[in-house]
């Protein structure tokens, strides 16, 4: 196998290949930084390379192997992985996308990343965010852009815009991201990824907690739906004092995804209330979608919740997470600080989340009668890198939420969404598809976009840009 195809090979596959020692850990981890070294440049999607850790990290568990030591190895032991620089990992710089956090060493490893540790991974570095994880495009002022691997001139979302464009330019194998407002589900449908959006409760945010009312989650970005799959299931479970949480999945997520799905009933839109209909080009995926579920032999009609109402209230408890940060506005980018200054009182801040409950009661209670939800991801394709950028903060914030208008409703549902690729747009990037499913319904979800995936596949694009020797 040449380097390009082990570069671009599913972290499952790579832990076979570890396994049966056809591949080190020191190969692959000395693979990723040859190419982060001789790509990222242009890319943007690491703020921090920890080679020296990686290498010692990955010299140590080759040595493990060359002992015969492969008795009860964690499910991902050697593949190398990226965490998104919202999650500390402790003795690493944390910067939260923002230039006055540049140099703060984290004291801490995150809980997820204490998880993703126990799953064996060997981590390459902390992939760019937006400013506090704020916005759909990674564009932190004080960094350089990250840049979409299909084509440099577009962003690759945000907040995970850095891990999706490492992980989609064959920078590491599997990444980690946080989805508070699309914020995975972005940037898979921005670089061609699987991406999964947790349901609430099923991914610790120890040892600290989310700070906005339970619309954030942890959870991968992968390439194929096996693997995204896999993380998730590394990276759940219960950790004590949480404040909410789910029993673990039996079966797997992971086996869900060898699992077929019985006859589901679906339901589909391309129009988002209040926002609007969904461009033509981001219709296609869904219609496209729509008709082959009918071909699989799925109930499918028309149909969603009502989101109207839930944008002003959702926007003061996603504002609300610039006031948490402790960071003086004087020290934010111009977006973040207009939102810092219409930062609302404790009242107001409770009826907003009293509001964004009732809502989302009303959203939950559409899946009565139905399975499996089939959206748009965005309301329209993915934006050029600066695109807004000279736009004042009144003019941006219309525009952000109509983009990512179909991805907030559930994280103020706190219900499981996966974004699955499905073609090219004509700019030659990526679109795709979001299934949602009910609460605590992964397993659904994922075994139905294992189905789709196994008539689509897409493992075989890569970006052009990756395929530089």
């Amino acid at each position: 196998m040449n380097k390009i195809d082990l570069a671009f090979t599913p972290a499952l596959e790579q832990s076979k290949l570890i396994r049966n020692k056809e591949v080190s850990p020191l190969e692959l981890v000395q693979l990723y930084l040859e190419r982060i070294q001789h790509l990222d440049s242009q890319l943007g999607s690491y703020f921090t390379v920890m080679a020296d850790l990686a290498l010692a990290d990955a010299k140590a568990k080759t040595e493990q192997l060359g002992r015969g030591d492969t008795s009860d190895l964690p499910p991902f032991f050697g593949v190398p992985i990226s965490i998104k620089d919202l999650n500390p990992v402790v003795d690493v710089p944390c910067s939260y996308g923002s230039p006055v956090l540049r140099n703060q060493v984290a004291t801490y490893d995150d809980g997820v990343v204490t998880r993703i540790r126990r799953g064996g991974f060997i981590i390459l570095g902390k992939t760019a965010t937006s400013e506090l994880g704020s916005f759909p495009y990674t564009e932190p002022p004080g960094f350089p852009p990250a840049r979409n691997p299909w084509n440099l001139d577009y962003t690759p979302g945000g907040s995970s815009g850095g891990a999706a464009a490492s992980l989609a330019a064959g920078l590491c194998a599997i990444a980690q991201g946080s989805d508070g407002g699309g914020s995975i589900r972005g940037p898979a449908f921005c670089c061609g990824l699987v991406g999964i959006k947790p349901s609430r409760g099923r991914v610790s945010y120890a040892p600290l907690g989310d700070r906005q009312n339970g619309i954030a989650s942890n959870g991968p970005l992968a390439r194929t739906v096996a693997d995204a799959a896999a993380l998730l299931d590394v990276i759940s479970g219960y950790i004590t004092g949480d404040p909410y949480w789910l029993p673990d999945p039996d079966p797997s997520f992971l086996a869900a995804a060898s699992l077929r799905p019985d006859r589901l009933r679906i339901a589909f839109s391309t129009e988002i209330a209040p926002v609007g209909e969904a461009s033509p080009v981001c219709q296609q995926p869904v219609l496209e979608t729509v008709k082959l579920l009918e071909e699989m032999g799925h109930a499918v009609e028309p149909g969603c919740p009502d989101f109207n109402g839930l944008v002003e209230p959702f926007k003061i408890v996603w504002q609300a997470g610039v006031a948490a940060a402790g960071i003086p506005k004087e020290a934010l980018g111009s977006m973040n600080a207009w939102l810092a200054d219409r930062i609302c009182d404790a009242g107001e801040y409770l009826r907003a989340v009293g509001q964004m409950q009732a809502i989302a009661r009303r959203i939950v209670a559409f899946f009565d009668n139905v399975d499996v939800l089939v959206l748009p991801v965005y309301m329209h394709p993915t934006i050029r890198v600066g695109e807004w950028a000279d736009l004042s903060p009144e003019e941006t914030l219309p525009k952000l939420v109509h983009w990512v208008g179909p991805c907030p409703p559930f994280n103020a549902s706190g219900q499981p969404s996966i974004v699955i690729p499905t073609g090219f747009d004509p700019n030659g990037l990526p679109l795709g598809v979001q299934l949602v499913g009910r609460p605590a319904a992964e397993a659904t979800i994922i075994s139905l976009a294992a189905q789709i995936e196994a008539v689509k596949p897409w493992i075989q694009h890569r970006p052009a840009f990756a395929l530089q020797s």
